[in-house]
């Protein structure tokens, strides 16, 4: 009976007691870069026909909008996805979720001011991206990130170590 409780408890803290916190951090990018990336590149495939009848945004033309929406689906879901400049890239996605969100809600949808908890409404999308993309804002990259590469770099030319420098933050 004592090897199986050993056996259990090595099992438990197996499981529980590690963190993976740089590899969830990588999924959670690559996650979210690649599922934003698609809306980018159908953007980019249909742009003729969007640029026609895209949202406007602060007075901008439908055509000038869609580009600058593939241009935040693009480049920004690939620097956060090898973790370039992550918590910068993130702030375009969310303004961009942000005025979509909006857009829905009021443009598309004038008859719907909440939505419900069984609603089907396409408002969701938007509010997911928009979270997803403040976590990754507050968690950071990660060490599995250009990011942490680059800043171990410059820790390193100034001839210092990585342990010192998380002492001094």
């Amino acid at each position: 009976m004592k090897k199986f409780t050993d056996a259990l408890a090595r099992l438990f803290l197996m499981f529980t007691g590690y963190t993976y916190s740089n590899m969830a951090r990588l999924f959670i990018r690559l996650f979210v870069g690649i599922m934003f990336m698609q809306f980018g590149i159908r953007h980019l495939v249909n742009y003729s026909t969007m640029s026609v009848d895209f949202p406007t945004v602060l007075g901008l033309s439908s055509a000038t909008c869609l580009s600058i929406m593939i241009v935040i689906e693009l480049v920004c879901s690939l620097f956060i996805m090898v973790g370039f400049l992550t918590r910068l890239s993130t702030l375009p996605p969310i303004a961009s979720m942000i005025a979509a969100e909006y857009y829905i809600a009021h443009d598309l949808l004038p008859h719907t001011s909440l939505y419900g908890l069984d609603s089907t409404e396409p408002g969701y999308l938007p509010v997911m991206f928009i979270g997803i993309y403040l976590f990754i804002l507050l968690a950071g990259p990660g060490k599995i990130s250009l990011d942490y590469f680059i800043s171990i770099f410059i820790i390193g030319r100034q001839g210092r170590d990585e342990k010192e420098e998380l002492d001094e933050v």
